[in-house]
């Protein structure tokens, strides 16, 4: 079977407007959102981890890579969406979580962890060997030919891992990769930046050399068949209350570039709440493969605290309402090592960043017991009552539209999904053809 993703690069080449976001997302309720909206228009979707959510030592979900496989796959046979139109991706999967360690050592297990992802099945792997690790010198950056040395030998172990696989699965997909890494590290970025930088069209060349000479010399000569995606940075980041938005204008010089490598297309992370127009142009440029992560969970975590007020003006007995916003906050502060090197500020201000940041750090906090018992309790506090539809538009307005309309039951757990379904048709609109959305956040 041919890998989804190349018959993408391939359509483009025939002038074939198309593109696929990455949901990078590890949440229960954002994934089910993305599968039923997928389910409805019988897409391919992408879903992807970051090696510090899942890695062989289970990352911050305790989830290794067969795990997370499982875990999507639960969710799709939950809903009868289809395992064969789920793309699994492992994102910045290298040395990242271990740059404190040796480069020997690190590598050692980033390798373990790209074979374990290959064996697992993903078909989309982001090769990241960008950080200094621990017995780099830190009075130079890293060479471009050592970066690219590095994600040579994490594709060699890779093309290893498939071989095996084939063994016990002959019809396995040949997975795909994206080299590169031109965006701050997962997580999002830990300053405020007061501009972003368009990545050069000579880096972007020097990295694509850089690799093509390590293949070179580890004999992978098959290596560029299945090179699909470069990272690059476009212009867009955003901050705890700011959104730097794509500007073509300022990456034409690179998107141009482009045009003289027709088998690669761009990926772009980072893409976190451009407008929908700005999300269309990305892909019109070439940034074909457009990552989003926080802004499902910030529209999953909005839509929860939407529900929450709510619930205080309709459970009378306050012994009796879930309030979720302070088992959020609780669990926030008994935990800080998520959010404390991301906020800044006095107290008040980290507070509110706590609560309302873009890099919705919160997302850390959803799958704790308690937390996930607050959500639960408030979904069940909520039907077993009426939501007034005045409620219902003062707190949640444009789920309103779709339950006066009749098109979404006025029940707590479909509205949360439905909020994070509103971001997930931005990107739908981004990569389909003539796509209509709502239009109320379109310019």
């Amino acid at each position: 079977m041919k890998n989804q993703l190349k018959d993408m690069v391939t359509k483009r080449q025939l002038g074939i407007h198309c593109g696929i976001p990455s949901f990078c997302c590890a949440n229960k309720l954002v994934i089910e959102a993305i599968l039923d909206q997928a389910k409805r228009f019988d897409d391919t979707v992408l879903i992807e981890a970051t090696s510090n959510q899942v890695n062989q030592y289970g990352g911050y979900t305790k989830m290794r890579p067969k795990d997370f496989r499982n875990f999507v796959y639960q969710i799709a046979d939950k809903i009868e969406f289809s395992r064969d139109k789920i793309i699994l991706g492992g994102d910045h999967l290298g040395p990242l979580p271990w740059l404190h360690l040796p480069a020997e050592e690190a590598m050692r297990k980033a390798i373990e962890l790209v074979k374990l992802s290959v064996l697992a099945g993903y078909t989309k792997i982001h090769l990241d060997t960008s950080m200094r690790l621990g017995d780099d010198s830190l009075d130079v950056p890293l060479s471009d030919d050592l970066i690219a040395e590095r994600g040579a030998v994490l594709y060699q172990a890779c093309e290893e891992a498939f071989q095996e696989r084939l063994k016990k699965h002959p019809d396995a997909i040949h997975p795909v990769f994206v080299v590169g890494s031109e965006v701050p590290i997962p997580g999002g970025a830990q300053e405020k930046e007061e501009m972003v930088a368009v990545t050069k069209p000579k880096d972007f060349e020097q990295t694509l050399l850089a690799y093509k000479r390590k293949f070179a010399e580890l004999k992978l000569n098959d290596a560029w068949n299945y090179i699909i995606a470069v990272v690059v940075q476009p212009g867009v980041e955003f901050g705890d209350a700011e959104i730097h938005h794509y500007n073509r204008i300022k990456s034409a010089r690179l998107c141009q570039c482009l045009k003289k490598y027709p088998d690669i297309v761009f990926e772009g992370h980072s893409t976190d709440y451009q407008a929908p127009t700005k999300l269309k142009e990305m892909v019109e440029d070439g940034i074909a493969i457009i990552k989003v992560g926080p802004a499902l969970t910030f529209s999953l975590r909005e839509a929860l605290f939407s529900l929450s007020m709510m619930e205080k003006e309709l459970i009378l007995n306050e012994n009796d309402r879930a309030n979720f916003i302070t088992v959020l906050e609780t669990a926030m502060m008994k935990t800080p090592k998520y959010w404390e090197k991301y906020y800044h500020g006095d107290e008040h201000q980290m507070t509110v960043c706590r609560k309302y940041s873009f890099s919705d750090r919160s997302r850390y906090y959803m799958a704790l017991p308690e937390v996930e018992a607050a959500i639960n309790k408030l979904f069940d506090n909520l039907n077993s009552v009426e939501i007034p539809l005045n409620m219902l538009r003062q707190y949640m307005p444009l789920q309103y539209i779709k339950v006066r309309d009749g098109k979404l039951a006025c029940k707590a757990r479909e509205l949360a999904k439905d909020s994070v379904v509103m971001m997930i048709e931005d990107y739908n609109y981004a990569v389909k053809y003539n796509y209509m959305i709502s239009g109320v956040f379109v310019k």
